[in-house]
């Protein structure tokens, strides 16, 4: 009598059923990569056994870190979350504390994907970053990427970009990396104008108006360099947003060597930052140099030695944009090891240094590779 009581409960309240369950690994798997987030992925460890056993197998992973602490002072932490919002005034400065704090989620991760024998922590356990300050651990990419033994793809985002530049400067840089600089491009101005008005009336008119308007703008300065800028510093403003950009890239090439000694199947890892200002980007062939070919590194200043350069110039007074933008002082620089066979940045090669960034200042560096180009040197550092 009772096992019929039981069957007929059993039938009226059936076991919930976990679809999750008839999912293949390489779907779930699938859903991960889409995932990407490390802390999500740290959340997902706690749901059961068989999460947990598939996260370390993610392909593609995204870090981003949080604040920035001092890897020399361990007191520096309990303050992590209030530097994260200053800008650092020197590039090296701020690379020497950067590539932690990562909040309780990554401490759940990087404890849960450790082979151990004891059980998994209660599913009820919370996780959130906004949970108690004071319990927070902070851990490395390098300590949070350790049991990742799949990764294929990995974009780091820092809090913030190194360079602390002032309110309404322009200044954007991208670096490929192999086992020492490949190439860097360089966008800044002075200063930045949103002309309302102005990117209406273009967005009104056609293509050919678009572009009689562009080519009036290049052809009242002609392309050349005013002797003003020689005089008033705006060279010597250049030469220092160059050289930080290059310590910066550098310094961010440094601090990924763990990381890619590590991870033998990297085949693409950027380095970014919350406010876009550079990126750092190596792919599988940049990889496996680093891996095969010994770099040359300046320990004292902790970042990769930058070869002697090649690098060509070109500037605009005033750039007008078919947005409406007015970029005020623009200067694009292109940059390749001098021992490189030389290359045409405007011709077919040149398309590294027209592509480097997103619109609308991919549009902003097309025009500039148009006008006159200056050629000059730097000696490695």
């Amino acid at each position: 009598m009772g096992s019929i009581r039981a069957d007929l409960g059993s039938r009226i309240h059936p076991e919930p059923i976990d679809h999750f369950d008839h999912l293949p690994d390489s779907v779930i798997l699938l859903i991960f990569n889409k995932i990407g987030d490390v802390k999500a992925l740290g959340r997902c460890c706690v749901v059961s056994r068989r999460f947990h056993s598939l996260v370390p197998q993610v392909d593609d992973v995204i870090v981003r870190v949080d604040c920035v602490i001092s890897d020399d002072d361990p007191s520096a932490a309990s303050s992590a979350s209030s530097a994260a919002s200053d800008k650092f005034r020197h590039p090296i400065s701020s690379l020497l504390r950067i590539f932690s704090g990562l909040f309780k989620p990554l401490q759940s991760l990087t404890q849960l994907i450790t082979p151990s024998a004891r059980r998994l922590p209660s599913h009820s356990t919370n996780f959130d970053s906004d949970s108690d300050q004071s319990s927070v651990t902070h851990h490395s990419p390098t300590q949070v990427l350790k049991n990742f033994k799949e990764i294929k793809f990995l974009r780091i985002e820092l809090p913030s970009g190194e360079l602390g530049i002032d309110d309404g400067i322009l200044l954007k840089w991208k670096a490929d990396f192999g086992s020492t600089l490949d190439n860097c491009v360089i966008l800044g101005a002075s200063s930045v104008v949103h002309n309302i008005n102005n990117g209406r009336d273009c967005n009104n008119n056609n293509n050919n108006n678009n572009n009689n308007t562009n080519n009036a703008v290049v052809e009242n300065d002609n392309g050349s360099i005013p002797e003003s800028f020689y005089t008033n510093g705006g060279l010597k403003l250049r030469v220092v947003w160059t050289i930080s950009s290059l310590i910066a890239a550098s310094a961010r090439h440094f601090l990924l060597q763990p990381i890619i000694a590590e991870h033998k199947t990297l085949e693409n890892l950027i380095l970014t930052d919350a406010d876009g200002q550079g990126v750092l980007s190596m792919n599988k062939e940049q990889l496996e140099e680093l891996r095969v070919k010994p770099l040359s590194a300046s320990l004292a200043s902790k970042r990769t030695l930058v070869p002697a350069l090649n690098m060509r110039l070109w500037y605009a007074p005033h750039l007008e944009l078919p947005n409406g933008m007015v970029l005020k002082g623009a200067t694009l620089v292109a940059i390749r090891p001098s021992e490189q066979s030389k290359k045409e940045a405007t011709g077919s090669d040149g398309n590294w240094v027209a592509s480097a960034f997103e619109e609308p200042f991919r549009t902003a560096s097309r025009m500039l590779v148009k006008r006159r180009t200056y050629c000059l040197e730097m000696n490695s550092f």
